[in-house]
């Protein structure tokens, strides 16, 4: 045994024992909402963990030597909070002075987590049902082939099984309430989403529609869930099913899938929030979703005005108001013909670019990060593939980064001569004039530096048909 892993054991020994006696002791004092937070981090793709609840960061927990943290919170209510290790974020539930201890490894995120510690049976079961939903969501495709009949089955199947499961560790672990609200959005709302999403992938991948054949009951879950609980207003499990719920509900009873235009669709989406969902809290947050992701989806300035017309006369929330404002004059600037406004860009050298004076081709930008090294070398492959096709073009890989020296480390590392290399110096300002919110998205240029699309995927198959047509 390494003298870093025996030195990582005493500590962990060391501060379980800590935390044990600390949680044990004050236990007793009804005015005690102390708790404790640490762990270890395998293979850290940064030096701190961020604490955080509904989004908001309240903490950041930097890393020591051995790649641990360690948190004493004075005060910290009872509920669900969020830690995030970037590029990925996990649930973590605390109960009235719980003393938790995390290990997980960023190689394998979600299924390494394992907690230890006082309330750790809750949090571990919570872990465990996630995995079973990434399994199942990673087999239930097959099943959208299924006839009626046999998708239920397997569905009902499936569901049933986890209820068991559900209610077995419930009756051992004894937890409240609290607790309860998001161990049960878990199970059931992957269950629903399941049911939701069925009708249309079946048609996608079937060419048949099968929703005459559905049974009447079919969406009677929907009257399971509770529209209105502000605690789940951030929970990825409840976000989710919203998302897709909406999407169902839009085309259930439209004659064909592809019956209506995108702004009817999400108009559509405003009006049966309003109708459906009365918290305002819950309600704002999810009109400001859909508002945020139709404006990225449709860049027809007419289509903008009548969608935020709508949203404007639901939404109560004045201060997302000015931000989704902000985001349509940004895509305003990012329309065809018109030039990208200028950002902080240097190469490899160090020296300071103008992306307004190095174009001089028909050329495609396309942007990545060093959390996802899979992504950085697909872009690239696919980015030489359209270079081979079209040899009169030119391609500008974008790093978001920070670090200079990491990213001329990483670019060294491959062989990509034909691409030119550069890298944002303000993320925050790429992501408001470029409206830069994935790492999917990419822009094309004409050879005179004008903006032939602003919103397009690299791995779009007609791609290279666009810059033939400009060409």
């Amino acid at each position: 045994m390494s003298s870093c892993i025996k030195n990582s054991s005493l500590i962990l020994s060391s501060l379980s024992l800590l935390t044990l006696f600390c949680a044990c002791k004050k236990s007793f004092d009804a005015k005690d909402y102390s708790a404790y937070f640490q762990g270890e981090i395998i293979n850290p793709q940064e030096n701190y963990v961020l604490f955080c609840k509904d989004n908001e960061v309240l903490d950041t927990l930097y890393l020591d030597q051995n790649n641990r943290f360690f948190k004493k919170f004075d005060s910290l209510a009872p509920g669900m909070y969020i830690y995030k290790h970037n590029p990925e974020y996990q649930y973590v539930f605390f109960d009235k002075n719980d003393s938790l201890n995390l290990r997980l490894n960023t190689r394998d995120f979600d299924h390494s987590i394992i907690f230890s510690g006082r309330g750790d049976q809750k949090n571990n079961f919570l872990m465990d049902l996630n995995t079973k939903n990434l399994v199942d969501r990673q087999r239930m495709y097959a099943q959208f082939d299924d006839p009626v009949k046999d998708f239920i089955r397997k569905n009902d199947s499936a569901h049933a099984a986890k209820i068991a499961y559900y209610l077995r560790k419930k009756t051992e672990i004894g937890w409240d309430n609290n607790f309860d609200v998001y161990a049960k959005a878990m199970l059931d709302l992957h269950y629903f989403s399941k049911k939701e999403i069925y009708p249309l992938a079946h048609q996608i991948r079937e060419k048949e529609d099968i929703r005459k054949q559905l049974p009447k009951d079919y969406y009677n879950f929907r009257s399971k869930v509770d529209f209105n609980n502000e605690k789940l207003n951030t929970f990825s499990s409840f976000t989710r099913y919203l998302s897709v719920m909406l999407n169902s509900v839009v085309d259930e009873n439209e004659t064909e899938f592809v019956g209506k235009t995108s702004l009817d669709k999400n108009i559509s989406k405003l009006n049966v929030v309003d109708t459906l969902i009365k918290n305002p809290v819950i309600k704002n947050s999810v009109l400001n979703n859909i508002a945020f992701l139709y404006l990225l989806d449709d860049q027809n300035i007419n289509h903008n005005e009548q969608f935020l017309k709508r949203y404007f006369e639901l939404s109560t929330d004045k201060s997302q108001h000015n931000e989704i404002i902000q985001i349509q004059d940004a895509i305003r600037n990012l329309k065809k013909e018109k030039r990208l406004p200028e950002i902080g860009l240097i190469d490899l050298k160090g020296q300071q670019v103008s992306i307004n004076k190095i174009i001089a081709k028909p050329t495609i930008v396309f942007v990545w990060t060093k959390n996802s090294l899979g992504h950085f070398e697909a872009t690239h492959k696919k980015a030489q593939e359209l270079l081979a096709i079209n040899p009169n073009i030119d391609v500008i890989s974008i790093n978001l980064d920070t670090s200079q020296e990491e990213w001329v480390r990483i670019v060294g590392n491959y062989h990509f001569p034909q691409i030119k290399e550069l890298r944002a110096l303000n993320f925050q300002e790429i992501k408001d004039k470029w409206i830069i919110t994935k790492v999917h998205r990419a822009l094309l240029l004409n050879a005179d530096g004008t903006i032939n699309n602003a919103f397009v995927n690299l791995f779009d198959p007609t791609i290279s048909k666009k810059f033939v047509s400009k060409q």
